[in-house]
């Protein structure tokens, strides 16, 4: 071939086409004799044992799509080498013969002096040969060609400085690398991992202190920091040590008197032993990126290089170190030393170099734009650890974890823990392992606490000082607490049914001017009068003792449940989070077919009023629904019974909705006297749908057209009744009374 085109060796011309063995190359070839823009300029085999391992088809190709004179130096016709061997499960290698081809991005690591080797696909080899064709594999070649003379052919998110290499060996810097590299306080030791069967393994860039003792196993790589070049410049790696310093040479930069220096370093005035622990030598280079020549440097990218040698004999091989006595010594200041050049031919690995994650890293791994809130969660159980897992690993949010428990051996099930955690606090495991896998990037806050403690202190604090709190304790007790501070953060409520087929998302607004407390009774609202919430709260498959108190009961449920619902709810909770308004959503899901429908219920204010030692609480969708029956009875009065609950932990009863007139009830314009018949089955049906926690506690009426809530005689009389009726169960009664424009609200109590 010409002189201006790399010759290739250890091949064999082949006459014609006749003579190709390798069936991909017979298909190339007779696709290329039917294409216009490619032209055969010569056959070749490579030969082992009269077998053909190897034929490469020289051909010149034709691109029109390259623009002429474009920066790159991509020409309009280039001499290719297309090199098929006879495994059909690798890719065709194409080399760009032409000398002085650039140097471009999508390019396979090479040896320096040797033809361009042109990276044509991003994905596996196992992906493209699914679908490879001759033709469309010629067309992926122009492609190529066109894209990369167009500067369009390297993705935005790509590392620009290196060409491509597949290595076994990888390097994994800190995620905070610039302030550590900033501290005086600290210096950079290698900590090398297992090998694994391949003989590959993963080093790690570690920063200890200054005046550490030397930690075993570890050793001191080499640290250069280069001049800065310019964003976008490539070269090929070095092969060996001699060539790496060859290019820093260029550069301005000595390799060989900071290599002898770092590796005189390791060793003392008496001399080291040779270990085992050191097997290789890791050369890392910083390399700050500027725009425009000239200008500052806006960002550094590191390059790694692995010498499977020890340190020790590295150090001979450079003159640094010297042997006495099976002991390695120090050469400096030694008179008389001869130059040596062996280190030169010492191999030179690439190394991948990897960075542990920081926030905004997992983030944009997961997607996600929005940093998080500074939040707070309440429970560290089932849910609350699998959400705070999914969270910590995506980068959203920085969170304090309240939970006083601690996990206990049956906790392993359905938790995010592990045996050595037993008999630990729950919120100090979360966070322990948030640590593990951040490895500080981010940090959980735990508080080992009592939630409902709203007295001054850390809980108090943490809930003062967020931004949102997510409840995950699946109690009644916190969510309806914290619904009467109010200098608390924006709280929601999730939990997942009892059969772990459903999750519930309770969300308050931005202001909290719909509180948990309201959110809650709307919720059992939808539960008794929507067709989805009949089994909505059914029990479980069983449960079991997992202690010896009478309440140390847990429920069957299996951990798959409870993650399919985690992941619904961490991804839906930072929705609802960007949102102002308040939600009430179910996640209904059927076991057997896996899908999943979804329930919004509207979400209405609330009203309260004091009622003796009671707050009662009712919001505007029961008022509403009242109002729609009064009117559906006109002329007449109606009414029914009341549904609702008490709790004395916060002197409150909650109105959650009324039912409508039993069949035999009598009305008149004057009067209302309500039936019976269906009306124990709507009762029970209600508490059941609703776990046992709605229930009758009084009695709804109307007043007639043009007529106020202001109660009668006969009203007062039926209070009276109603009072004491349900003083049997220690409990005052209820008597609501819908007006033409107000609503009446009574209690009586036995006294």
């Amino acid at each position: 071939m010409d002189g201006e085109y790399h010759e290739l060796v250890n091949v064999v011309e082949i006459a014609d086409a006749t003579a190709l063995t390798i069936p991909r190359a017979r298909q190339i070839h007779d696709v290329i004799a039917r294409q216009r823009d490619f032209t055969i300029v010569q056959l070749l085999k490579c030969s082992k044992d009269e077998t053909p391992r190897l034929e490469c088809l020289v051909v010149d190709v034709e691109c029109d799509g390259v623009p002429p004179k474009n920066t790159v130096g991509i020409q309009y016709r280039e001499r290719l080498a297309l090199c098929i061997l006879d495994d059909p499960k690798l890719l065709v290698e194409v080399l760009a013969l032409r000398k002085d081809f650039p140097v471009l991005m999508h390019q396979n690591q090479g040896v320096p002096g040797t033809a361009a080797s042109l990276c044509l696909y991003f994905e596996h080899v196992s992906a493209v040969m699914r679908t490879w064709t001759p033709q469309n594999f010629l067309r992926r070649i122009q492609w190529w060609l066109e894209k990369s003379a167009r500067c369009e052919l390297h993705p935005a998110d790509q590392p620009v400085e290196h060409l491509f290499f597949a290595t076994q060996y990888e390097l994994v810097l800190p995620w905070n690398l610039p302030a550590l590299r900033n501290s005086a306080e600290y210096r950079f030791v290698i900590a090398r991992g297992p090998e694994r069967p391949n003989r590959s393994f993963t080093c790690f860039l570690e920063a200890v202190p200054k005046d550490a003792a030397v930690k075993i196993g570890t050793t001191a790589p080499i640290e250069l920091v280069l001049p800065p070049i310019v964003h976008g410049f490539v070269e090929r790696d070095p092969a060996t040590l001699g060539q790496l310093a060859d290019i820093l040479s260029r550069r301005g930069i000595e390799l060989l008197p900071t290599l002898r220096a770092t590796l005189q370093a390791r060793v003392s005035d008496s001399g080291v032993a040779a270990s085992a622990d050191d097997k290789s030598t890791v050369v890392l280079l910083h390399i700050p990126l500027c725009r425009v020549e000239g200008e500052e440097p806006v960002s550094m990218t590191h390059r790694a290089f692995v010498l499977l040698t020890s340190g020790l004999e590295l150090g001979v091989a450079t003159g640094a170190l010297f042997i006495h006595d099976k002991k390695y010594f120090s050469a400096a200041g030694l008179m008389g030393v001869q130059p040596v050049t062996d280190w030169r031919a010492q191999p030179l690995l690439p190394m991948a170099v990897l960075h542990r994650n920081d926030a905004i890293a997992a983030r944009k791994q997961s997607g996600i734009a929005d940093e998080g809130p500074i939040g707070v969660l309440i429970g560290a159980g089932s849910l609350g650890s699998a959400m705070l897992n999914l969270w910590g690993r995506a980068g959203w949010g920085c969170w304090t974890v309240v939970d006083k428990d601690h996990i206990k051996p049956h906790n392993l099930s359905r938790h995010t823990a592990f045996s050595q955690h037993i008999g630990y606090p729950k919120a100090s495991v979360v966070a322990d392992l948030h640590a593990a896998t951040m490895d500080g990037a981010t940090e959980v806050t735990p508080l080992d606490a009592d939630a409902s403690d709203f007295s001054p202190g850390a809980v108090a604090d943490a809930l003062s000082g967020a931004k949102l709190v997510v409840d995950a304790s699946t109690t009644l007790e916190y969510p309806r607490a914290v619904s009467a501070v109010d200098h608390f953060a924006r709280h929601f409520s999730t939990f997942v049914t009892p059969t772990g087929n459903a999750a519930v998302l309770l969300a308050e607004d931005s202001q909290r001017l719909i509180r948990l407390r309201t959110l809650e009774a709307q919720y059992y609202r939808a539960l008794i009068q929507e067709g989805w919430g009949s089994n909505h709260l059914a029990g479980n498959a069983g449960a079991f003792w997992s202690g010896a108190s009478c309440r140390d009961i847990s429920m069957v449920l299996p951990y798959s449940r409870i993650m399919g619902q985690a992941s619904t709810l961490a991804e839906q909770i930072p929705v609802a989070a960007a949102q102002d308004g308040a939600m009430i959503r179910i996640w209904q899901r059927d076991p057997v077919r896996g899908a999943v429908e979804v329930h919004d219920v509207p979400v209405t204010t609330e009203r309260h009023m004091q009622l003796g030692e009671f707050t009662l609480f009712i919001d505007t969708g029961v008022e509403q629904q009242l109002r729609d029956m009064r009117t559906k009875g006109f002329p007449n009065e109606t009414g029914g019974v009341l549904l609702g609950y008490y709790d004395f932990n916060i002197g409150a009863v909650v109105v959650v909705a009324g039912l409508p007139p039993p069949p035999d009830s009598k009305s008149s314009q004057g009067s209302f006297e309500r039936g019976i018949a269906g009306l124990a089955e709507a009762v029970a049906e209600a508490s059941r749908r609703t776990a046992g926690i709605v229930g009758y506690i009084g009695e709804w009426h109307s007043h007639p057209p043009g007529c106020s809530a202001s109660p009668s005689r006969d009203d007062l009389v039926q209070l009276a009744h109603l009072a004491l009726g349900m003083a049997d169960d220690g409990l005052p009664a209820v008597q609501l009374i819908v007006g033409e424009n107000d609503l009446q609200i009574l209690q009586g109590a036995v006294k």
